[in-house]
């Protein structure tokens, strides 16, 4: 089914009465006295969500993604998927050629939940592998199924032994893996993104820009976001859905979020300090950003 998308620009946001006072610089809003680190910190641990036990995943570089786009007009898919592989090139992955076999899937519907259940009723081990720490749980896929939100998203990831690329967890019909000892902090495993759902109901979505669609398409895809993370307080696309005026694009603090993400090692053995580790380096980035903006002092 064709749909179709506005791209007219959202106007700015007007300031409400009775809000904590806040600060800007570019788009970060420093919210009181709250401390930036702390405002990261609160942000990383509402949105980030892995399965149970697990760290975050994310994409390979070498292996990248490659986005396909169903059920829209064909110009309007086309660039849907060129600002979605533009976002993922910005976090130094790899784009597919045209042709490729996509692995980042965003389907536009009438009817998000009745797609979804399809999807899921006609291939349900592509949702949840029969392997350890592929996605989340039954009971979240069916709550992915079941709810109204006007874009849902899934993901599947593998955790794989690092350097090698080969899976840390045991297959059907496989031995158990050998996985190399690093000690009580350190772990060789990390957790790899192989497929990522993102589906948006058009009758839900029809007051979004395509700039918006697409950027919150990439945002959900690359990292495993909360669908129910509370970020009211903080500038990011993952409120355009309740205030499509509040931003027109990923802002610098979704791209800070995203690039913390995608740097460093994340061989903590605790899937916590993973988290922490992304804060830190989303931190580093935020606190560089307040530094190079802020005003100099008035010559005396």
């Amino acid at each position: 089914m064709a749909g179709t998308l506005s791209v007219g620009l959202a106007a700015p946001a007007a300031a409400q009465e009775g809000e904590a006072p806040t600060t800007r610089v570019d788009d970060i809003v420093v919210i009181g006295n709250v401390p930036l680190r702390e405002q990261i910190d609160v942000f990383v641990g509402e949105v980030t969500e892995p399965p149970e036990g697990r760290g975050p995943a994310r994409w390979s570089r070498r292996g990248g993604v490659c986005v396909g786009v169903a059920n829209l007009r064909q110009d309007v898919a086309q660039a849907v998927a060129d600002r979605v592989s533009d976002r993922a090139r910005l976090l130094g992955l790899t784009v597919g050629e045209p042709g490729c076999r996509a692995n980042v899937l965003i389907i536009a519907t009438d009817d998000g939940q009745a797609l979804a259940r399809a999807l899921v009723e006609r291939s349900p081990n592509a949702f949840r592998p029969d392997y350890a720490g592929s996605s989340k749980t039954r009971r979240e896929l069916e709550l992915f199924v079941e709810t109204d939100r006007p874009i849902r998203w899934w993901h599947v990831s593998m955790p794989v032994i690092s350097g090698q690329g080969i899976p840390a967890v045991k297959l059907p019909g496989d031995d158990p893996p050998r996985i190399p000892g690093m000690g009580r902090v350190r772990t060789a495993v990390r957790n790899v993104l192989l497929r990522a759902y993102v589906i948006i109901d058009l009758d839900q979505t029809e007051h979004l820009t395509l700039n918006q669609l697409a950027d919150y398409a990439a945002m959900v895809a690359f990292a495993q976001i909360d669908p129910d993370a509370e970020v009211d307080q903080f500038s990011t696309i993952l409120n355009v859905l309740e205030d499509p005026a509040a931003v027109s694009e990923l802002t610098d603090w979704d791209l800070a979020y995203l690039g913390a993400v995608y740097t460093g090692e994340r061989n903590q053995r605790d899937p916590r300090s993973q988290v922490s580790s992304v804060a830190a380096s989303m931190y580093a980035d935020r606190d560089a950003a307040v530094e190079q903006q802020a005003p100099s002092p008035a010559a005396e």
